[in-house]
C-alpha cells in the first residue's frame, strides 16, 4: 500500500541551519531510496520535467510565502467561526465571567508557548509537514519499529479524520451562512442546499490551492483583513456600550466559578479549539521565503494578535449580552449585532462567512502539505508526495483531503467526531514538545537559529498531559474508547504497510497512470 519505506536503513539526519537561501534539507538514505523509486516510476510513466533537453529530475515547490502571507495564514486559520458563533463553551464550563476570560487568556499563552517550541523545531528541521516531520526525524532514528510509529499515528489521525472533518465542518458553516439569509424564519432552506454549496466551496478552494500557491495566499490575505475588520467592528460597538456604563455583567467577576478539574480542562478544550491553527505555518516551511526571519516573525505577530482579539471580543459580547443570553444564543455575534448595530447588523454575518472561508482556505493549504510530507517519507501512498510539474503544487494531496471532506459532508453529523479527536491532537502536541526535549540530547551540537528556554517545552508537555488525562479521569466517556481503537487499528496498518513495506499488486501502474493524467512529478 505504501510504496517506499526502508526502516532498516534509518540513519540520523543532521540538518543544516536554516537561512535566507536555505534549500530543502538533505534526506536520509531511506528518503533517497524513495526518490530513486519515484524517479523510476516517473521514467516508466513517460512524464518529462526539468530542463528543455527532456531530462528527468525531481522538482520542488518554490519559496513564495513571504512575511505578510505567513502571518495571514496563521491569523486566517486561527480565527474561524468559533469566536463569532459559539464562544459560550468556555463560559458554560467555567461558570463565571472572570474565570472564562482567564481561560481565554491562558489558552492564548499556552498556544504562544507551543508556537515558540515550533519555531525552534521549524528552523532545526526545516521541512514541511509540521508535527509529522518533527516526530519522524526526532523519534524515528531512536528505534527501528517504535521510532517512526508516533509519526505514522499522527498522520493516520490527521489525514484521515481530523483535518478532513475540519474542512467539512468549515465548508458546511460557510454554506449555512450564505444560504440562511435567503430564507426568512421559520422557513428552512432545502435539505440539499447547504451540503451542495459546501461541496462546491470545498472543491473551488481546493482548485485554487492546486492551481497556484500565490492565488491561495492572496485570497488568505483578503480573508484575514475581512475577519479582523469584523472583530474591530464588534470591539468598537462593545467599547461604546462600556463607555455608556454597561459593565454590570463584567462586574460579576468570579461568581459561580466551577471547582471541577474536568470542567476546567474541557473549558480549555473549547478555548484551544478556537486557537487551533497556530501551528499551520510549520506545514509550509519549505515554501517560506527567508524562513529564519519570517517563520518566527509571523508566529510572534499572529498568536498574540489573535489572543488580544479573542479577549476583547468576549469583553465586547459581555458589555451587551448577559452571560445567560450569551449561553442561550445559537450565533452570538449575530445576537450582538442585532442589539447594537441596527441597520448595519447584516455586516456581521457577511464578515463571519468570509472569516469561515479564510479558515477553510488556510486549512486546505496546510493539510495538503501534511499529507504531502507524510507520503514523501513512505507513510502514505507514493503518488500523494508528487507535485504538478507546471503549477508546482501538491495537487494529489489536496485532492485527497478534498475527497474525504466531501464524503464527510454528504454523511453529516461529524461535529462529535471532531470533539472526540480534539484531545487526540494534544497527545501529538505533547509528543512534539517531548521531541524537542529529546533533540536537545541527541543533537546537542546542532546549530539552532532560535532556542527556547527548556522550561517552556516542559510546561507545554505538562499541560498536554493534563488536557489529555484530566477529562478522561474526571468524566470518562465511552467515546474515548473509539479513539483508542482507531489508534490501535493504525498500528495494525503500520506493521504491514509501512514497517514491512507491503504494496498491493498494480500500485505502480496506478501511480504511473495518475502521473500521466494529472501531470505529476516526484518532489525533491
Amino acid at each position: 500500500m505504501f510504496d517506499r519505506v526502508q526502516h532498516p536503513a534509518f540513519q540520523r539526519v543532521q540538518h543544516p541551519a536554516t537561512d535566507a537561501d536555505a534549500a530543502v534539507p538533505p534526506r536520509s538514505s531511506r528518503s533517497q531510496d524513495s526518490m530513486a523509486s519515484r524517479a523510476l516510476i516517473a521514467s516508466e510513466s513517460g512524464v518529462t520535467f526539468g530542463g528543455g533537453d527532456g531530462a528527468r529530475a525531481p522538482v520542488r515547490m518554490p519559496r513564495t510565502v513571504g512575511a505578510a502571507s505567513s502571518t495571514a495564514i496563521i491569523v486566517g486559520t486561527m480565527i474561524g467561526s468559533g469566536i463569532f458563533v459559539s464562544p459560550q463553551g468556555v463560559l458554560e464550563r467555567t461558570g463565571s465571567v472572570a474565570l472564562s476570560l482567564l481561560v481565554w487568556m491562558s489558552c492564548g499563552v499556552l498556544s504562544a508557548l507551543g508556537a515558540l517550541c515550533y519555531i525552534e523545531l521549524g528552523l532545526l528541521i526545516p521541512e514541511s509537514g509540521g508535527e509529522f516531520a518533527y516526530l519522524f526525524h526526532g523519534l524515528g532514528p531512536l528505534h527501528r519499529f517504535f521510532g517512526p510509529l508516533p509519526a505514522f499515528l499522527q498522520t493516520w489521525t490527521t489525514n484521515f479524520i481530523t483535518m478532513p472533518a475540519s474542512t467539512a465542518v468549515l465548508s458546511l458553516a460557510f454554506a449555512e451562512y450564505c444560504v440562511q439569509p435567503f430564507y426568512a424564519r421559520p422557513c428552512a432552506p432545502p435539505p440539499m442546499a447547504v451540503p451542495l454549496l459546501a461541496v462546491i466551496t470545498c472543491c473551488l478552494l481546493t482548485f485554487i490551492n492546486c492551481y497556484s500557491v500565490t492565488w491561495a495566499t492572496r485570497a488568505q490575505k483578503i480573508f484575514t483583513v475581512s475577519k479582523l475588520a469584523t472583530i474591530g467592528l464588534i470591539v468598537a460597538a462593545g467599547t461604546y456600550s462600556l463607555v455608556q456604563g454597561n459593565s454590570q455583567y463584567l462586574a460579576t467577576g468570579f461568581q459561580g466559578s466551577t471547582s471541577s478539574v474536568g470542567d476546567v480542562a474541557t473549558a480549555f478544550y473549547s478555548g484551544l479549539f478556537a486557537y487551533d491553527g497556530w501551528n499551520n505555518l510549520n506545514c509550509l516551511t519549505e515554501e517560506i521565503v527567508k524562513p529564519a526571519r519570517n517563520l518566527p516573525l509571523a508566529i510572534l505577530i499572529a498568536v498574540p494578535l489573535v489572543t488580544v482579539c479573542y479577549i476583547l471580543t468576549n469583553v465586547a459580547y459581555l458589555a451587551v449580552l448577559s452571560p445567560q443570553q450569551l449561553l442561550d444564543s445559537s450565533a452570538v455575534a449575530v445576537s450582538f449585532s442585532e442589539r447594537v448595530l441596527g441597520p448595519a447588523a447584516f455586516l456581521i454575518p457577511v464578515g463571519v462567512a468570509l472569516s469561515v472561508c479564510g479558515a477553510l482556505n488556510g486549512t486546505i493549504l496546510s493539510t495538503a502539505r501534511r499529507c504531502f510530507a507524510s507520503a514523501r517519507q513512505g507513510h502514505l501512498v507514493d503518488v500523494l508526495s508528487f507535485i504538478h510539474v507546471r503549477r508546482l503544487t501538491p495537487t494529489p494531496a489536496a485532492m485527497f483531503n478534498c475527497g474525504i471532506a466531501v464524503i464527510m459532508i454528504t454523511v453529516g453529523n461529524i461535529g462529535s467526531l471532531i470533539d472526540l479527536f480534539s484531545f487526540c491532537a494534544w497527545i501529538f502536541y505533547g509528543l512534539v514538545v517531548l521531541t524537542l526535549i529529546i533533540l536537545r540530547k541527541t543533537r546537542p551540537a546542532a546549530e539552532r537559529a532560535f532556542r527556547v528556554p527548556i522550561w517552556i517545552p516542559w510546561l507545554v508537555l505538562l499541560m498536554s498531559c493534563y488536557l489529555v488525562v484530566g477529562p478522561m479521569v474526571d468524566k470518562p466517556q465511552f467515546g474515548y474508547f473509539y479513539v483508542i481503537v482507531f489508534l490501535l487499528f493504525g498500528v495494525l496498518v503500520y506493521i504491514p504497510c509501512v514497517y514491512y513495506k507491503w504494496t498491493p499488486n498494480g500500485m505502480r501502474s496506478v501511480t504511473a497512470c495518475l502521473q500521466k493524467t494529472l501531470e505529476l512529478a516526484p518532489a525533491s
